[in-house]
């Protein structure tokens, strides 16, 4: 790793901040995040060191910060890419196919929620867009909590391009999920299509509301009127 900006990022760093953050992020004993390792450096200071360095990073320095102990240089080495597969006069398709294949080789290391949800719609559900989506599905059935939740915030992007068919399926996949985490990601996912959509989401809640987990559904109809969520919590739509 570049000793330049491994120094720019310790500058940003609040060591007071990194109690907080390995709460925040659950890295306790059998936590989500066990272990997890801080510097207590803000996204947004991430994303100027990124800018600063984006252009010239090759895939062999960028993996040595995703395999870092430290969460922020996880999210650096992520941002990187995303910066690089948008930047047009930087990546053509060919480059593109290159990022994108290297994050989903890199899953291991995409191993809590803000990793992904910052990062996997701006490569994968891009990069997906007018593509076979098989990978998607792969990740939602596999046992890997992190390939679970990319598979259904990947589907961000779809839904931004207003195609809801693999968002709803995967959603449908992961719709008993036992982790919160999973529940919280597919319950927005919903709602994002609503936001679109509303029959369509109506529609997909109707025979599923009674007996998906109540986080998932609280975050699926959050955009709907009181009255409207009233019932869907009571069962009476």
């Amino acid at each position: 790793m570049r000793k330049n900006i491994l120094d720019e990022l310790k500058s940003y760093s609040h060591p007071d901040k990194i109690p907080e953050y390995k709460k925040f992020f659950k890295t306790g004993k059998g936590e989500y995040g066990e272990g997890d390792q801080f510097l207590g450096i803000k996204v947004p200071d991430i994303r100027k060191v990124v800018k600063n360095n984006f252009l010239d990073m090759n895939f062999d320095e960028i993996k040595g910060f995703l395999y870092s102990p430290y969460h922020e240089h996880r999210m650096f080495a992520l941002l990187v890419l995303v910066y690089q597969y948008k930047t047009k006069r930087f990546s053509d398709d060919k480059k593109r196919e290159k990022i994108y294949q290297f994050y989903i080789s890199n899953t291991s290391q995409i191993n809590n929620w803000d990793l992904i949800d910052v990062t996997c719609p701006h490569i994968i559900g891009v990069h997906l867009r007018n593509k076979d989506k098989d990978i998607l599905y792969k990740f939602a059935t596999s046992d890997n909590l992190w390939q679970k939740r990319i598979s259904i915030i990947s589907t961000f992007a779809l839904i931004n391009d207003h195609q809801f068919d693999d968002t709803l399926k995967i959603a449908d996949i992961l719709l008993h999920d036992s982790h919160d985490l999973i529940h919280k990601a597919v319950g927005w996912a919903i709602r994002n299509v609503g936001i679109k959509n509303t029959e369509l989401m109506i529609e997909f809640l109707a025979p599923r509301y009674k007996t998906m987990p109540r986080t998932m559904l609280r975050y699926a109809i959050e955009k709907l009127d009181k009255d409207t969520r009233q019932k869907y919590l009571k069962g009476l739509i």
